[in-house]
Protein backbone atom coordinates (compact mmCIF):
# COMPACT_ATOMS: atom_id res chain seq x y z
CA UNK A 1 0.00 0.00 0.00
CA UNK A 2 1.46 3.62 -0.62
CA UNK A 3 2.28 5.35 2.35
CA UNK A 4 1.33 8.50 0.83
CA UNK A 5 -0.43 10.81 -2.17
CA UNK A 6 2.36 13.43 -2.12
CA UNK A 7 4.55 12.41 -4.36
CA UNK A 8 2.10 11.82 -7.02
CA UNK A 9 0.05 15.59 -6.30
CA UNK A 10 3.30 17.02 -6.90
CA UNK A 11 3.79 15.33 -9.96
CA UNK A 12 -0.04 16.13 -11.40
CA UNK A 13 0.77 19.77 -10.28
CA UNK A 14 4.46 19.48 -11.85
CA UNK A 15 2.83 18.25 -15.15
CA UNK A 16 0.08 20.98 -15.26
CA UNK A 17 2.41 24.11 -14.58
CA UNK A 18 4.81 22.43 -17.76
CA UNK A 19 1.75 22.18 -19.41
CA UNK A 20 0.55 25.55 -19.05
CA UNK A 21 3.70 27.28 -19.39
CA UNK A 22 4.31 25.43 -22.68
CA UNK A 23 1.48 26.04 -24.25
CA UNK A 24 1.92 30.21 -23.13
CA UNK A 25 5.72 29.64 -24.16
CA UNK A 26 4.96 27.94 -27.34
CA UNK A 27 4.11 31.52 -29.49
CA UNK A 28 7.82 32.46 -28.60
CA UNK A 29 8.89 29.51 -30.20
CA UNK A 30 9.94 27.60 -27.25
CA UNK A 31 9.79 24.22 -27.62
CA UNK A 32 8.59 21.80 -24.57
CA UNK A 33 10.09 22.06 -21.66
CA UNK A 34 13.11 24.44 -22.71
CA UNK A 35 12.05 27.27 -20.79
CA UNK A 36 13.71 26.27 -17.71
CA UNK A 37 16.78 26.11 -19.04
CA UNK A 38 16.29 29.91 -20.58
CA UNK A 39 15.39 30.89 -17.12
CA UNK A 40 18.49 29.65 -15.57
CA UNK A 41 21.03 30.90 -18.12
CA UNK A 42 19.06 34.36 -17.73
CA UNK A 43 19.67 34.31 -14.12
CA UNK A 44 23.23 32.88 -14.26
CA UNK A 45 25.05 34.27 -17.35
CA UNK A 46 27.94 32.34 -17.79
CA UNK A 47 26.66 29.13 -16.58
CA UNK A 48 28.61 25.83 -18.31
CA UNK A 49 26.83 23.33 -19.48
CA UNK A 50 27.95 20.88 -16.19
CA UNK A 51 26.64 23.38 -13.59
CA UNK A 52 22.97 24.07 -15.55
CA UNK A 53 22.11 20.03 -15.64
CA UNK A 54 23.13 19.88 -11.82
CA UNK A 55 20.84 22.76 -10.96
CA UNK A 56 18.07 21.50 -13.07
CA UNK A 57 18.75 17.84 -11.84
CA UNK A 58 19.09 16.82 -15.93
CA UNK A 59 21.30 14.82 -17.20
CA UNK A 60 23.84 16.37 -19.86
CA UNK A 61 22.26 14.39 -22.98
CA UNK A 62 19.04 16.05 -22.05
CA UNK A 63 20.58 19.55 -21.36
CA UNK A 64 22.81 19.40 -24.51
CA UNK A 65 20.23 19.35 -26.65
CA UNK A 66 17.85 21.49 -24.82
CA UNK A 67 20.92 24.13 -25.26
CA UNK A 68 21.61 23.47 -28.57
CA UNK A 69 17.82 24.61 -30.03
CA UNK A 70 18.15 27.93 -28.01
CA UNK A 71 21.03 28.58 -29.51
CA UNK A 72 19.61 27.72 -33.13
CA UNK A 73 16.82 30.29 -32.23
CA UNK A 74 19.18 32.60 -30.91
CA UNK A 75 18.20 33.30 -27.54
CA UNK A 76 21.09 31.84 -26.25
CA UNK A 77 25.03 32.39 -27.19
CA UNK A 78 27.95 29.71 -26.43
CA UNK A 79 31.58 31.47 -25.77
CA UNK A 80 34.92 29.30 -24.97
CA UNK A 81 35.10 29.17 -21.12
CA UNK A 82 38.35 30.58 -20.96
CA UNK A 83 39.79 28.42 -17.72
CA UNK A 84 38.85 24.95 -19.43
CA UNK A 85 39.08 24.92 -23.72
CA UNK A 86 36.93 21.83 -24.01
CA UNK A 87 34.40 24.09 -22.33
CA UNK A 88 32.03 27.10 -22.82
CA UNK A 89 30.15 28.88 -21.08
CA UNK A 90 26.46 29.88 -22.14
CA UNK A 91 24.71 33.59 -22.33
CA UNK A 92 21.27 34.42 -23.04
CA UNK A 93 20.96 37.15 -26.10
CA UNK A 94 18.75 38.47 -28.54
CA UNK A 95 15.18 38.53 -26.57
CA UNK A 96 15.93 35.86 -24.23
CA UNK A 97 15.70 39.38 -21.44
CA UNK A 98 12.33 40.05 -22.74
CA UNK A 99 11.50 36.45 -22.86
CA UNK A 100 13.09 36.02 -19.19
CA UNK A 101 10.64 38.44 -17.76
CA UNK A 102 7.47 36.87 -19.83
CA UNK A 103 8.81 33.67 -18.20
CA UNK A 104 8.37 35.17 -14.53
CA UNK A 105 5.27 36.74 -15.12
CA UNK A 106 4.09 33.25 -16.05
CA UNK A 107 5.25 31.59 -13.12
CA UNK A 108 4.25 34.36 -10.81
CA UNK A 109 0.88 33.79 -11.98
CA UNK A 110 1.08 30.29 -11.49
CA UNK A 111 2.26 31.06 -8.21
CA UNK A 112 -0.89 33.11 -6.99
CA UNK A 113 -3.00 30.52 -9.13
CA UNK A 114 -1.71 27.66 -6.87
CA UNK A 115 -1.91 29.55 -3.42
CA UNK A 116 -5.13 31.15 -4.19
CA UNK A 117 -6.71 31.32 -0.62
CA UNK A 118 -3.26 30.44 1.60
CA UNK A 119 -2.20 32.68 4.19
CA UNK A 120 1.64 33.71 3.27
CA UNK A 121 2.34 31.50 6.88
CA UNK A 122 0.63 28.73 4.61
CA UNK A 123 2.44 29.38 1.63
CA UNK A 124 5.88 29.40 3.72
CA UNK A 125 5.16 26.39 5.31
CA UNK A 126 4.56 24.63 1.80
CA UNK A 127 7.67 26.14 0.66
CA UNK A 128 9.44 25.00 3.50
CA UNK A 129 8.30 21.62 3.32
CA UNK A 130 9.03 20.84 0.11
CA UNK A 131 12.50 22.25 -0.15
CA UNK A 132 13.26 19.84 2.70
CA UNK A 133 11.29 17.25 0.49
CA UNK A 134 14.15 18.27 -2.43
CA UNK A 135 17.30 17.81 -0.19
CA UNK A 136 16.62 14.34 0.99
CA UNK A 137 15.82 13.34 -2.64
CA UNK A 138 19.05 15.26 -3.53
CA UNK A 139 21.11 12.87 -1.35
CA UNK A 140 19.99 9.75 -3.45
CA UNK A 141 19.96 11.33 -6.70
CA UNK A 142 23.51 12.76 -6.02
CA UNK A 143 24.47 8.85 -5.47
CA UNK A 144 22.56 8.17 -8.66
CA UNK A 145 24.36 10.70 -10.72
CA UNK A 146 27.67 10.50 -8.80
CA UNK A 147 28.34 7.14 -7.28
Amino acid sequence: MLKSEILREIGALSRSIHSINDAALRTYGLQRGQFPFLTRICESPGITPTQLAAVLRMDKTTTTKAVQKLVEIDLVAKEPDPRDKRGFRLFPTGEAPRLYQTILDLENHNIETCFAGFSPEEESLVLDLIRRMRENSDEEWQRLKHP
